[in-house]
């Protein structure tokens, strides 16, 4: 019994001390990162929790550490965790960011963290929550109380998830970014006087400080930026500065005559966006960049290492001149390194024979990859029959996704009509997709992305519009992140006149998948549908939703919404991990909004299809 006891003992002791974590101490000093005393320089990925299944967080931070990356970076999400308001979640699906920085911790990976509030990231609203600007006063970016006292709470209940992880605690956690890309908005709003965004950065970065963010500070922009972005105390950091010497010039210029050097978003890929070309980075381009910033003694952060997925309606937008949103695709694989589903690719192998030093550890094995035979849709249900049990909210004009307390997902907008009338239908308020249907039958498509706003129409004698509005994803850089208001926020026009009086609205957030067990095979061709099916597998593993035959939508799998497809491309697949299925029986629930075509099965393949362009007929390329 003794003996069994001292066993016992002994089995605790080793695995107490096998799992604990050696402290460390990491200061910025003498133009240095210094690291238990000797300076270091650091080879980071930028990797976001958000964006990868939790069951494959510690493969990823191994194929990082195997890549021979020594810290991961990676933002927190505000909206991912302020759900509503004062309602906090860090713990469901993907959000529980505390357990994410602990494996990385385990596999010896140092952590950066990069709270905002604001993050950009090809993220939906930049990190925004939808409903901060509900409240009267708000604005955001901006040094007026309302929008610093949400601030406040938001790093307040992040500090009391990540305290016990800063590295001044026993913690990874060696550096927090005060804001994010600063310098870009002030260049942007000229409108701002440089004192007032200088007052408001000032005040955010003070606020990590009180609630107790205790590690060295940094900040993030381009190079000829840092006059509005730089801020003192924290360590001025270049983004996509490849020029090593003019670096080091500027970092000294607003850093006291010294170093240390860090890139903080060195871009091995670039972002995508729906209905234009997928961007490619050469792998010799990275690996030589990569080759100057090791002889030039500069530390450097990949943006991404692996980017992931934009899974559910996470994925944000930009704009330019030509388009009013360019919405970002689901697949966020950024030609990164390590790809979306988590393979190895050439640029990886090529990073990796450069950076890996005797002790990096082996790649990880590939997670398996599975094909699903063709999966028999068996319903299939009129979105109308659906909408058809909602209780739709009644006022003289259209409201916006925010004025009906809804964030994402769609809005259909209906009005009856006693007299006829024709003419051009003017959406010029249309924010961002739109169905257009006189007595059920599609009369137009019209969309943000190609600033098509107007059609001609003809409502006859007792007939109904309806208007099927999409939230394509909130603007997530740019002044106009300040306009992101969703649906129809301007009066609907026809033949020159304000169309008011009656307007129903049904909410449509597909915040959960359709349930259509009391619904009927009610679809037809034209008319916006809702598809049902279930397949059975003997094994799991990773594979790809082939939505080439699709129109645009997004498809739920076991109840997770995987995000928008859409057939303009390029991507024409939907990332399916297999940790998300299960053996035995599983279902899939499919929004598909055009339905040009009544679909029957939904097939599946083994690698991704994310550069196929496929233009919009009719509409501008």
């Amino acid at each position: 019994m003794k003996h069994s006891f001292f066993a016992l003992l002994l089995f605790l002791f080793f695995a107490s001390t096998t799992h604990a974590q050696t402290r460390h101490s990491f200061k910025i000093a003498d133009g240095h990162f210094i690291l238990d005393g000797k300076p270091v320089q650091i080879h980071s990925g930028e990797m976001h929790y958000a964006r990868i299944p939790k069951p494959y967080w510690r493969h990823r931070l191994k194929m990082m550490k195997a890549m021979g990356l020594n810290a991961v970076a990676t933002y927190v999400f505000w909206n991912y965790h302020e759900t509503a308001p004062g309602v906090w979640d860090f713990k469901t699906g993907n959000r529980d960011v505390a357990e994410y920085i602990k494996i990385a911790q385990e596999e010896g990976l140092f952590v950066i963290l990069r709270p905002g509030p604001y993050v950009c990231a090809e993220w939906e609203f930049g990190g925004y929550p939808w409903f901060l600007e509900k409240t009267p006063g708000m604005v955001i970016r901006g040094n007026n109380p309302q929008y610093l006292a949400a601030t406040k709470a938001y790093f307040t209940a992040l500090y009391g998830q990540l305290k016990n992880l800063l590295v001044t605690n026993g913690g990874p956690i060696v550096m927090v970014q005060g804001e994010n890309e600063f310098g870009s908005y002030v260049a942007q709003r000229k409108d701002i006087s440089l004192e007032d965004h200088k007052k408001y950065s000032a005040a955010v970065f003070q606020q990590l400080k009180d609630v107790g963010f205790n590690v060295p500070f940094f900040t993030s922009d381009g190079s000829w930026l840092f006059e509005g972005g730089a801020l003192p105390g924290a360590l001025p950091m270049a983004n996509g500065e490849d020029d090593v010497a003019k670096l080091k010039e500027v970092v000294n210029k607003y850093h006291d005559g010294k170093g240390p050097y860090m890139v903080a978003e060195f871009y091995p890929g670039w972002l995508d966006h729906w209905a234009e070309p997928f961007p490619k980075v050469k792998t010799e381009n990275v690996v030589k960049q990569t080759q100057k910033y090791l002889d030039g003694e500069v530390s450097f952060n990949y943006y991404m290492v692996h980017g992931g997925s934009n899974f559910g309606f996470t994925s944000g937008a930009n704009y330019d001149n030509k388009h009013d949103i360019q919405p970002d695709l689901t697949s966020y694989d950024y030609d990164a390194p390590i790809s979306e589903a988590g393979w190895a690719t050439d640029k990886y192998n090529a990073l990796r024979a450069l950076l890996k030093k005797p002790e990096t550890p082996a790649v990880p094995a590939k997670i398996p990859v599975i094909s699903i035979p063709e999966i028999h849709l068996s319903k299939a249900t009129d979105l109308e029959d659906f909408k058809d049990k909602i209780s739709p909210v009644n006022n003289d004009t259209p409201l916006t996704f925010e004025e009906l307390n809804q964030g994402h997902g769609y809005v259909w907008y209906s009005r009856k009509f006693n007299q006829p009338i024709s003419g051009k239908l003017e959406l010029a308020g249309l924010r961002d997709y739109a169905l257009v249907y006189v007595n059920g039958v599609k009369v137009a498509e019209l969309n943000s992305y190609y600033k098509k706003y107007d059609c001609d129409i003809e409502i006859p004698f007792n007939a109904t519009l309806d208007i099927i509005v999409e939230n394509m994803g909130r603007i997530n850089y740019g002044a106009k992140i300040i306009n992101s208001t969703k649906g129809i926020i301007s009066p609907i026009v026809i033949n020159g006149q304000n169309i008011t009086g009656n307007w129903d609205m049904y909410k449509l957030p597909m915040d959960v998948a359709p349930d259509l067990a009391k619904f009927k095979n009610s679809a037809s061709a034209g008319k916006p549908a809702i598809y049902q099916g279930t397949f059975d597998l003997n094994k799991t593993g990773d594979t790809f939703l082939d939505m080439r035959e699709w129109g645009k939508g997004i498809v739920f799998v076991n109840g997770i919404n995987l995000g928008r497809y859409w057939s303009v491309g390029p991507q024409q697949t939907l990332y399916l991990p297999g940790c998300w299925l299960k053996q035995g029986k599983n279902e899939v629930v499919i929004f598909e909004q055009k339905n040009d075509v009544m679909h029957t099965v939904l097939k599946s393949t083994e690698t991704p299809i994310l550069e196929e362009l496929k233009p919009e007929n009719g509409l501008p390329k």
